[in-house]
């Protein structure tokens, strides 16, 4: 399992520490990942994803899952999150055609 959010793509990050007498040390940035359960109000179920902090508090703030989705762009988000993605957008297109 990667260090890599599903929905935001943000990753490990590499980098230096820098101490007092300036001596430089590699050190690994990692996100603060979560196992969350988000619920989809389209689709009608929960699903789990591991997303980190900041995404989740993102999620939230967009209105839910399905919101968030819709404006997220593919190549950021993970296949599994992708096909949650695409499945939301197919109900809501099947809804919409029996609505109208």
């Amino acid at each position: 399992m990667s260090r890599r959010c599903e929905l935001s793509g943000k990753a490990v990050q590499v980098g230096n520490k820098v101490s007092h007498s300036n001596i430089k040390t590699k050190t690994r940035f990692l996100p603060n990942l979560c196992n969350v359960t988000l619920i989809s109000d389209t689709l009608g179920r929960s699903v789990k994803l591991r997303v980190s902090a900041a995404c989740l508090r993102s999620v939230e703030h967009r209105g839910g899952l399905d919101a968030f989705l819709a404006k997220a762009n593919d190549a950021e988000l993970s296949q599994n999150a992708r096909e949650i993605k695409r499945a939301i957008l197919k109900k809501q297109a099947g809804t919409t055609a029996v609505a109208a």
